[in-house]
């Protein structure tokens, strides 16, 4: 009883140096509305309000019936008429267009005659990302505007494939993106606080007190590891209910299994800021140990790109990051209901990251207190 009325009073300590003042608890709170608003509508990877340069060399039905529904998509809002090649050219290079069209003299002639009527498309590779997904825009309303000329003129449709998205149909970003943030927000609530606790305690002049307090270094590390871990749950929480509530984002799986793996993950996480914060000796040393560590862990994560697209040796060396884990986690109880025994096969690699961490951090602490 008595060891836990000491963990108890240092995190009293820990959380009342945390949140005590009302300008720490605007820098816990502030960050996360700012991304909560900011993230779903500005980090997008959907395109709109692209701009399109078209020379249209054919006069006939076909072509102008084609560059209207390349005006009326909701992805091109601004469509700018060219009248040469060199022009179309500078259009691109002058980046007044992402996508430049030149359709070709006889593109009518070959469309009436039911021949195919190719028609050159030039992308702006500086913006490469954005350019190809408005270019899969542009193709989809050619595809489509194809498909019904052949059936107007009685023709044989060409096969086509029919392609369904499982567990996202309509391709929202905002239903990938935010159950992403909940992970973000847990690894800097967790990870930063962690790390700076310790560092705090060495500038202050107080951590020597700890040391001689009768407290163990294991009952100095729960005391600062649990205020993290109840403010990253907090963040976290933060961001979930506003998915939900606010974005409308289907949350399919089970909330406890969400925050099963979400403990695991902020352990992890509170293990290697222990660990980080254990080797510095200022805030400073502890805030870029922190970043160094954080900033390729969220990039290597999966939150970006796929792992799967990661050389073989680099998917290797990953295996130990804890954001790619708890990513996965995230969004397959968001999006795919998964079973609680797919999010256990997760959350065995988190343990293991933090007993390893902990454990290390642990050794770090008796070293350099003994």
């Amino acid at each position: 009883m008595n060891f836990f009325h000491r963990i108890r009073a240092l995190v009293i300590k820990e959380l009342q140096s945390i949140v005590g003042n009302p300008s720490s608890r605007a820098l816990l709170i502030m960050p996360v509305i700012l991304q909560t608003l900011l993230f779903p509508n500005a980090a997008t990877l959907e395109v709109k309000n692209a701009s399109i340069a078209i020379y249209n060399r054919d006069t006939g039905e076909a072509s102008n019936e084609l560059v209207q529904r390349f005006a009326q998509s909701e992805a091109f809002t601004e469509v700018i008429p060219i009248h040469s090649q060199e022009a179309l050219a500078d259009s691109i290079e002058s980046r007044k267009a992402m996508l430049a069209v030149s359709i070709p003299e006889d593109f009518s002639r070959k469309i009436a005659a039911g021949e195919t009527g190719p028609v050159q498309v030039l992308l702006d590779g500086r913006r490469s990302n954005g350019a190809q997904i408005a270019f899969s825009y542009l193709q989809g309303i050619a595809e489509n505007y194809m498909k019904e000329r052949a059936a107007d003129a009685g023709r044989a449709m060409p096969s086509e494939t029919i392609v369904r998205y499982w567990y996202n149909p309509n391709l929202d970003f905002k239903n990938f993106l935010l159950p992403n943030l909940v992970a973000i927000i847990t690894t800097i609530g967790a990870l930063i606080l962690t790390a700076l606790s310790v560092a705090r305690e060495r500038e202050q002049g107080t951590f020597d007190q700890l040391m001689v307090s009768p407290l163990t270094p294991e009952m100095v590390m729960i005391g600062k590891g649990v205020p993290a871990i109840l403010i990253a749950f907090f963040q976290a929480t933060l961001i979930l209910l506003a998915a939900i509530f606010i974005y409308d984002v289907p949350f399919r799986g089970n909330l406890g299994l969400l925050y099963l793996g979400m403990f695991f993950y902020a352990l992890s996480l509170v293990g290697v800021g222990l660990l980080i914060s254990s080797i510095c000796n200022t805030q400073q040393q502890a805030f870029l140990g922190a970043f160094s560590f954080m900033m390729p862990a969220m990039m290597l994560s999966g939150f970006a790109s796929p792992v799967e697209n990661q050389p073989g040796w680099l998917q290797i060396l990953n295996w130990p990051n804890p954001v790619r884990h708890f990513v996965e986690i995230v969004k397959e109880i968001f999006m795919k209901d998964a079973s609680a025994d797919r999010v256990i096969s997760l959350v065995i690699p988190l343990a293991g990251i933090s007993a390893v961490t902990i454990g290390c951090a642990s050794a770090m602490f008796r070293r350099k207190t003994g």
